[in-house]
């Protein structure tokens, strides 16, 4: 924000060199875009290009119209009033934008647009950390539980704008799921290891009428089998020996008037699956030891990564369970099948891990997402989190690059690991090793300058266009 406004007031007076404001716009975190009297796009900076997924130098000279969706910027030009603080629609997701008209000699010469926000459920993240802030000053002066909850948000409230990605196979699932949302029907959520089953099931719990209920989550894969009636169905008093005095309820109670999540639901004993069928049917329960029925008013989702049809088949899972359950079926692809949603979970992640962490965000090089993409990601967005959270914690560079990644990234590609760059190998002609010590120069002034490529411009003694052009080159881009 500091760094929008001086780039406003730098604009609007005579004392301004390019230099200095391409620097502010390539040392902004928000998203800057500059456009002049007749709406074209004459700044557009990293942060911006980066969310949009398009490169700069393909925007820059074109109506902001064509470029950015549902923009307003061409009308405040025209009016001449600033809006801030306004919700736009950008990709499928509502952002958090200012547009500011940029004035001189009482004339409107241009406008710029920033994105304060990835999205709006962005906001939901700040108000989390002002929680955290609001419970440490009042355990500190008041010396009270650490449980008291801020007024501001709800803990773990979680919404489809927190599902990261744009990619159609993803928005075809979220819209599905926000479907599903309005109504009370059962749920099956499909999926492999590390899709995101989970966050998905409480994005459509906190997203329909039983979202102030609780939201109860069960692995049944976790829990003994020996102990499973009892978790799920609670208990009374006396039921077994070293049952607790007064009974207990199981996870279907506590789950009433909310909603109840069954992880791994392909794990579940054949035993117990006639008993989940009984509650599902007749929506109500009966403790073990007990002997009436406690009606349910709950929402039911099931997740697995199983195929239940191939367990039916094979005689592990009933047929008239999977069913039940399957009334509004939910697959999420694995990442390797929305590869394009990888730049944008890995610039969520990084400044959530960050956060979470307590360090400095660092940059990620363009040739390591690119070689990032290239990857399958077995472990799919788990998998990617956790090597975000590695490479930040781990590396000492501010940036980033391709010989950070760890070598499973290299042992199913046929190209050459980047550190083989640095070998001089035998009989190269000379173009080949003045182009191999180019590649080297750029790639470590990129990395001095943390990626700022109009700082390593200067430093190379070359135009900004020209860095672009051997960029693009080497395919750094």
């Amino acid at each position: 924000m500091e760094a929008y406004n001086y780039y406003i007031q730098q604009l609007q007076s005579k004392e301004y060199t390019a230099e200095i404001l391409n620097i502010v716009l390539e040392s902004a975190y928000e998203g800057i875009c500059v456009v002049d009297r007749q709406a074209i796009i004459r700044e557009f900076n990293s942060a911006y290009s980066r969310f949009l997924g398009v490169r700069q130098e393909d925007v820059i000279g074109r109506k902001v119209t064509d470029v950015i969706e549902n923009t307003r910027l061409h009308i405040v030009l025209e009016t001449g009033v600033p809006e801030r603080g306004f919700i736009q629609k950008i990709n499928g997701q509502d952002m958090v934008v200012h547009r500011i008209p940029i004035w001189k000699n009482q004339q409107v010469i241009g406008a710029i647009g920033m994105l304060i926000f990835e999205g709006v459920s962005e906001v939901y993240h700040i108000l989390q950390r002002v929680q955290n802030l609001y419970v440490k000053h009042l355990d500190t002066e008041n010396r009270v539980e650490k449980s008291v909850a801020c007024p501001l948000v709800k803990k773990d409230r979680v919404t489809f704008d927190q599902i990261i990605g744009n990619s159609e196979c993803l928005q075809k699932v979220k819209r599905i799921g926000r479907r599903a949302a309005k109504v009370a029907s059962t749920v099956l959520i499909t999926g492999e290891s590390g899709t995101g089953k989970e966050l998905f099931a409480k994005a459509i719990h906190y997203n329909s009428v039983y979202a102030n209920g609780p939201f109860i989550s069960v692995n049944c894969s976790a829990i003994p089998e020996h102990l499973l009636e009892s978790e799920l169905f609670g208990y009374e008093d006396g039921a077994f020996t070293g049952a607790k005095k007064g009974g207990k309820p199981g996870k279907f109670e506590q789950a009433n008037k909310g909603t109840i999540f069954l992880d791994e639901i392909g794990d579940m004993p054949l035993s117990m699956q006639a008993k989940i069928l009984r509650v599902l049917q007749e929506r109500n329960v009966e403790r073990v030891g007990g002997t009436h029925s406690i009606s349910l008013d709950i929402r039911v989702i099931a997740a697995t990564n199983a195929n239940l049809q191939e367990l039916v088949k094979q005689g592990k899972f009933r047929a008239d369970l999977f069913y039940r359950l399957n009334i509004i079926p939910i697959h999420l692809p694995p990442l390797r099948e929305r590869k394009e949603d990888i730049p944008k979970l890995i610039s969520y992640s990084l400044e959530q891990l960050s956060i979470k962490n307590g360090v400095t965000p660092k940059q990620f090089h363009q040739g390591t997402i690119k070689k990032m993409m290239e990857y399958d990601w077995p472990g799919n967005v788990r998998e990617l989190l956790n090597t975000v959270e590695m490479l930040l914690v781990l590396c000492e560079s501010e940036v980033i690059t391709p010989h950070d990644l760890p070598e499973k990234f290299f042992e199913s590609s046929n190209v050459q690991k980047i550190e083989s760059h640095t070998h001089v190998l035998k009989e190269v002609p000379m173009k080949d090793m003045m182009e191999q010590h180019e590649y080297e120069l750029i790639i470590q002034t990129l990395a001095e300058c943390n990626g700022n490529k109009a700082k390593a411009a200067r430093k190379l003694g070359i135009h900004r266009s020209t860095l672009y052009e051997k960029l693009k080159k080497y395919q750094l881009l």
